[in-house]
């Protein structure tokens, strides 16, 4: 059995005893190993949750940091010191790079952590190809082939050669599942594009089947034609059901309840997922 805990999102739930906060952090609990999947903005409300879900953040196996962005990495630090041993802090390797926005002014919205600092606390796995975790648990890397409708308009830099560039978020990675229903596709904020994102998974496992899709699929500024093109690329691709929230925005959401029903669910803190 897989077994997916949602520490920590945005949306805390009706007359929960969770606490919500911007950002997004999993506990993907497979085969005795344990991956904490991004770390939210900060270690307080995931270590909060996880006493309400009798979870010991020591028996965290591995990190894996789908991005860059502070409502990701924030509590890494923190939780690191929790655990109170070496492991290993699986990403991209260009995490650490400046990565900030100018509007309404200059303002870092990277990692807030030096590698120097992490590496003080943790084993860094900087790796960009797709690469096995935990049997039958993998990273995607890099998402290099991405769906034209899916591709970055975020206004987000980074410096590179001192020159300003826009950044596109190349670091966005996610976790691929195979169970024996199909493949559970994990992402933070498919900055990648969720639909690529998926294809690719698809392409580097063989398996067609898709489960279940799960994480912040970035939607929340999209037009309406880029969010039915995505709900019908889904359909498509026989997506069989849909756990979202965080970044993904009301009006994607309702666009996938309309399709999907009983088989859409809103992620909110404390929500446990099994396949």
């Amino acid at each position: 059995m897989t077994r997916i805990y949602t520490l920590v999102e945005d949306y805390s739930g009706y007359e929960s005893p969770f606490l919500g906060h911007h950002g997004i952090s999993f506990l993907i609990e497979h085969r005795e190993k344990r991956i904490l999947f991004d770390v939210g903005q900060s270690e307080k409300p995931i270590l909060y949750n996880m006493g309400i879900l009798g979870l010991e953040p020591e028996s965290i196996d591995y990190i894996f940091l789908s991005h860059c962005h502070y409502d990701h990495t924030g509590g890494l630090l923190g939780m690191l010191k929790t655990i109170k041993r070496r492991i290993p802090v699986i990403a991209h390797p260009l995490i650490f790079r400046r990565h900030f926005i100018t509007e309404p002014y200059l303002r870092h919205v990277g990692i807030p952590f030096s590698k120097e600092e992490i590496e003080k606390f943790a084993e860094l796995y900087l790796v960009d190809e797709p690469f096995q975790i935990v049997e039958d648990i993998y990273s995607t890397g890099e998402i290099r082939k991405r769906e034209d409708f899916e591709k970055a308009t975020l206004e987000l830099y980074t410096v590179k050669d001192g020159k300003l560039v826009g950044d596109e978020l190349l670091d966005d990675m996610s976790l691929v599942i195979k169970t024996s229903q199909g493949l559970v596709v994990v992402s933070g904020c498919s900055h990648a594009g969720i639909v690529s994102i998926i294809k690719h998974a698809v392409e580097i496992t063989g398996i067609k089947r898709v489960r279940a899709v799960i994480g912040g699929f970035h939607l929340i500024d999209a037009s309406s034609e880029r969010i039915k093109q995505t709900v019908k690329a889904f359909q498509e691709l026989g997506v069989e059901e849909v756990y979202t929230g965080h970044c993904t925005g009301l009006k994607a959401e309702a666009e996938f309840l309309k399709a999907y029903g009983d088989r859409f669910h809103k992620l909110h803190s404390g929500m446990v997922i099994e396949f």
